[in-house]
């Protein structure tokens, strides 16, 4: 079964930056990463998770939370199974456990986000702390 495993998060100083990773196991045959839209999440204590960013497969088109536009970049490696999240300029408020998962139908294209309940595959997630 498809697990995702997100990476990259740790502690940052205000305007810095970070690179998340979202990396892919248990792709059934025939199938790797690059066959599935990818949506970013970020949740809080106390909130339901945010869509943060996603990525098509399709044609690789991306769409962005108002609060990153310009900040954040999503982009993706198919040959190496992973989709990466860029943020730079980084906030206070951006922090966060930063989550990745997969749309549950139509999963090639990101109609579906950002409605966390439409996504699955979630991993166990990495966080994000702005903060100086």
């Amino acid at each position: 079964q498809l697990q995702l495993v997100e990476s990259g998060g740790g502690l940052v100083q205000p305007g810095g930056s970070l690179r998340l990773s979202c990396a892919a196991s248990g792709l059934a045959s025939g199938f790797t990463l690059g066959d599935y839209a990818i949506g970013w999440f970020r949740q809080v204590p106390g909130k339901e998770r945010e869509g943060i960013s996603c990525i098509s497969s399709i044609d690789g088109s991306t769409n962005y939370a108002d609060s990153v536009k310009g900040r954040f970049t999503i982009s993706r490696d198919n040959a190496k199974n992973t989709v990466y999240l860029q943020m730079n300029s980084l906030k206070p408020e951006d922090t966060g456990v930063y989550y990745c998962a997969t749309p549950k139908i139509v999963f090639r294209i990101c109609v579906l986000w950002p409605d966390s309940y439409e996504f699955e595959h979630w991993g166990q997630g990495t966080p994000v702390t702005v903060s100086s």
